[in-house]
């Protein structure tokens, strides 16, 4: 099919084009999605979580208007790092990516190849009814660590759009007060779901059996596949297989997790999917980068994730949610951290010792239906 022809209209009103575009406002979640990028073919979007997000739907770098809005990225360069603020540019002119005439520059600059126009389409940059002669709306976004709208800014025929842009984020506050104050995560805290003596036949049944290195899974077309990557995660997992543990362990979160979920969030968990236990270990720097546990048609049905420590001698390995600020959480021997598997969270890496975990998933009837439907999708 022919490539449409891109022309861009700053100026240019919805109406008089014809053609009907999506509309985000300020408040707005920002629509997630997954596109090549410069430092990820499959790069997914709501994984920059955490920090302050600047879109830039520049067009073409071809385009004059898109030169002196790039152009910000040199003049004020200190201001994207990846800690506080990071840059993505969109582009959808392949030969900015065939010819290098937009790269990548970390920490903080990044470009995503929308070649497709489907993240121009998310965005109200493209029309969603298509068309050869269509109209673009260049702008850009600014998102919060949360990802909703904090800020739209149409490209303007006087350049001045670049200025609003870098004053407003000059203004912007430290991450962790992005909301005016500091935020708890909507995580559960709770300490003494599992005795001491449980926690160390658990680390023991490790021990003898040895752990398993274990991956992550990923949507691959229709499949949902295990995949290694130690760049996103690095751990040793053991399967229990002993009924009588297994039953103990069923027994304490039926009265230490489940009641409290339930008065949380009015949600009754009935099901629990695998009883694993997970040792992160200091020698290989073991760790989870941000994710979210239900992305994937085999991952879907779960519902909250729950993270028993089984000990204390280790450093690092902290639980955090980078939308809801820096802050980490290293529960005491037998505690948990609950929280809602859509949350974005990684463990950081263990420096020191081993970080050994029970770490369970639960879901209620409804999504056991969801699970047995996609089991199909689930690779061998």
């Amino acid at each position: 099919m022919a490539q449409p022809k891109l022309k861009d209209a700053p100026k240019q009103p919805a109406a008089a084009t014809g053609h009907r575009y999506n509309a985000l406002s300020v408040g707005d979640p920002a629509p997630w999605f997954t596109q090549d990028c410069t430092s990820n073919p499959i790069y997914a979007f709501d994984t920059a979580a955490g920090r302050y997000i600047v879109l830039c739907f520049f067009s073409s770098s071809s385009h004059e208007d898109s030169q002196e809005a790039l152009s910000i990225l040199k003049t004020n360069r200190k201001l994207f790092d990846d800690k506080k603020i990071s840059f993505f540019g969109v582009s959808f002119d392949p030969t900015d990516k065939r010819d290098g005439h937009v790269t990548e520059v970390l920490p903080g600059i990044r470009h995503f190849w929308d070649f497709d126009g489907r993240v121009g389409k998310m965005y109200g940059v493209l029309p969603i009814d298509g068309g050869q002669q269509i109209r673009v709306r260049p702008r850009w976004f600014i998102l919060d660590p949360q990802m909703r709208v904090m800020k739209v800014v149409p490209f303007t025929n006087d350049g001045k759009h670049k200025k609003d842009v870098v004053d407003f984020l000059k203004k912007l506050p430290p991450v962790h007060l992005s909301n005016g104050l500091e935020i708890q995560a909507p995580v559960l805290y709770l300490p003494n779901v599992f005795e001491p003596e449980l926690c160390e036949k658990l680390i023991g049944m490790y021990e003898a059996n040895g752990g398993t290195d274990s991956g992550f899974m990923r949507q691959v077309g229709a499949k949902t596949v295990a995949v290694k990557d130690y760049n996103v995660k690095r751990r040793s997992d053991f399967t229990l297989t002993d009924q009588q543990t297994i039953a103990d362990i069923r027994q304490r979160i039926r009265r230490r997790i489940i009641p409290e979920i339930q008065k949380a969030h009015s949600f009754n968990a009935t099901h629990i999917e695998r009883f694993l236990v997970g040792c992160y270990h200091s020698n290989t720097g073991d760790h989870f980068r941000a994710h979210r546990d239900n992305l994937t048609l085999g991952t879907a049905h779960r519902r909250f994730a729950v993270s028993i420590n089984l000990n204390s001698e280790f450093s690092g390995g902290e639980v955090s949610f980078p939308e809801y600020g820096p802050r980490s959480f290293k529960p005491p021997v037998g505690g948990a951290v609950v929280f809602n598997c859509s949350l974005l969270h990684e463990v950081s890496p263990v420096t020191k010792g081993r970080r050994f975990a029970f770490l369970p998933f639960l879901y209620d009837e409804a999504a056991a239906k969801i699970r047995q439907a996609n089991a199909k999708a689930l690779d061998a």
